[in-house]
């Protein structure tokens, strides 16, 4: 069932979404050789309970850490680790949630770790034009699920990447995850239909090789099947009559 907010549940939704996009800045500042995906997220869940939430992913399912650091292959869902320590040329992406007031906030992005190779900024700004272009695909008065995963995959298949069809973008409310899904593909005119107060993520998994993933036996982290590098953006978007605002976006 797709939950549709009212103006004031959307208005309370920007306060979860602000501290999100903020911790997720943060960390992004510190990416950097030698550095671990522990003290990433130990910076992420510090920011988060300082501004009075909790890291929406901690204990979610299980999941052991304040934040979702995945490196170079690593689509998402790779567990935090003081062992893991970043390497000058890997990509890192870094998926952040935060609850507070009711309701959650989810945003991703992917950063170099200093001096990377060509092929892999152009990764990284593919995918997020494709989430750009997605977000502009949207019409609140016509528009369907299918029309956002239409333009993402366009975008990503004509600059010779895949988009990972096994796990898709999501509404979210007061749970992380609500209907309905929003996949990285699909046909325009397709799928649930787009309204006012629907808030969804829109989240590109862009893989330089093929779309086929395996999880690791941690049973959390997905890999590209072929090993090649991947890339991931996502924020937190509420359709209004004023056109799409992207909730966990800070300056």
């Amino acid at each position: 069932m797709i939950i549709v907010k009212t103006a004031e549940q959307i208005r309370r939704m920007q306060l979860a979404g602000r501290i999100t996009g903020e911790a997720l800045l943060l960390a992004g500042e510190m990416v950097k050789e030698g550095v671990t995906t522990k003290q990433l997220d130990d910076k992420i869940r510090q920011h988060i309970e300082k501004s009075g939430a909790k890291p929406s992913f901690l204990g979610y399912g299980g999941f052991p850490g304040s934040a979702c650091i995945s490196i170079n292959n690593e689509v998402i869902h790779g567990i935090p680790s003081k062992d893991r320590v970043l390497q000058e040329g890997d990509i890192v992406k870094i998926d952040v949630g935060a609850f507070i007031g009711g309701f959650h906030g989810d945003s991703a992005n992917t950063f170099g770790v200093g001096r990377i190779s060509p092929e892999a900024q152009k990764l990284i700004d593919v995918t997020k034009r494709s989430f750009e272009l997605g977000v502009a695909a949207i019409n609140v008065e016509t528009g369907r699920v299918g029309d956002i995963g239409n333009a993402v995959d366009t975008y990503v298949r004509a600059n010779g990447f895949s988009t990972v069809k096994k796990y898709v973008g999501h509404g979210i409310g007061t749970d992380l995850h609500e209907d309905p899904n929003i996949p990285n593909f699909g046909t325009a005119g397709r799928g649930a239909r787009l309204c006012r107060g629907m808030v969804i993520c829109i989240e590109p998994m862009v893989n330089m090789g093929g779309h086929e993933v395996n999880e690791r036996p941690d049973h959390w982290t997905v890999v590209t099947k072929d090993g090649s590098l991947s890339a991931h953006y996502e924020h937190t978007v509420a359709l209004t009559a004023d056109g799409p605002v992207l909730l966990t976006k800070v300056d």
